[in-house]
């Protein structure tokens, strides 16, 4: 395996982007498992994009200027939805006090997959950085860009998981202490209105 394509994989899923914070988010909210439930998710979320790039619709994604801007509008209405919807006292940042009646393991998985099909990041890396990575003259390319998209999968969910373990370890820290998850809760609000501004900006 190519090591400048581990080590680019590795900055790319590491640095915060809506994925992460996500991810963060719900380990805070509601704990262990439901922070490695939407670590899964948003590693479903890269499917698309894998598929995008595989298939050249990337390619037609980037020369479309009508097909980019829908995309960038719905990604940036769906990050101001998030960042609402965490800044609510009964939203996505809500430490659940029945703990008999958790949210649901699809309706996590599928609000993820959303997270990160609309994740600019994962756009640029499967159009720009992907395709550098297969030699012109490979006799395989797609069975090659398959199997490296498999591995960005494997390392995102891998990684998410330890930011999802992370928050939820500090879950009982929060849960007592109301004015630390105020703090949070605006903290995530503004991450999310910063990607929607970032996405917003975004040049073809």
């Amino acid at each position: 395996m190519n090591t400048a394509f581990l080590i680019t994989s590795l900055i790319v899923v590491a640095s915060p982007g809506s994925g992460v914070v996500h991810t963060l988010a719900t380990g805070l909210a509601r704990g262990r498992r439901a922070s490695l439930v939407a670590a899964f998710g948003c590693t479903l979320g890269i499917i698309p994009h894998m598929l995008a790039a595989i298939t050249g619709l990337a390619a037609l994604l980037h020369a479309s200027a009508v097909a980019f801007e829908s995309v960038r509008v719905l990604g940036v209405a769906y990050l101001l939805w998030m960042a609402w919807h965490i800044l609510r006292e009964d939203g996505a940042l809500r430490i659940p006090t029945d703990e008999a009646a958790p949210r649901r393991a699809p309706q996590m998985i599928f609000s993820a997959i959303w997270i990160n099909i609309l994740n600019p990041k994962l756009s640029i890396f499967f159009l720009s950085f992907l395709p550098q990575f297969v030699r012109a003259d490979d006799p395989a390319p797609t069975a090659h860009l398959l199997a490296l998209s498999l591995v960005f999968m494997a390392m995102t969910f891998v990684v998410f998981a330890l930011y999802g373990l992370f928050a939820s370890a500090a879950r009982r820290h929060v849960m007592s202490q109301p004015r630390v998850l105020g703090w949070l809760r605006r903290g995530f609000a503004a991450a999310f209105v910063a990607l929607g501004a970032k996405l917003a900006l975004a040049e073809r």
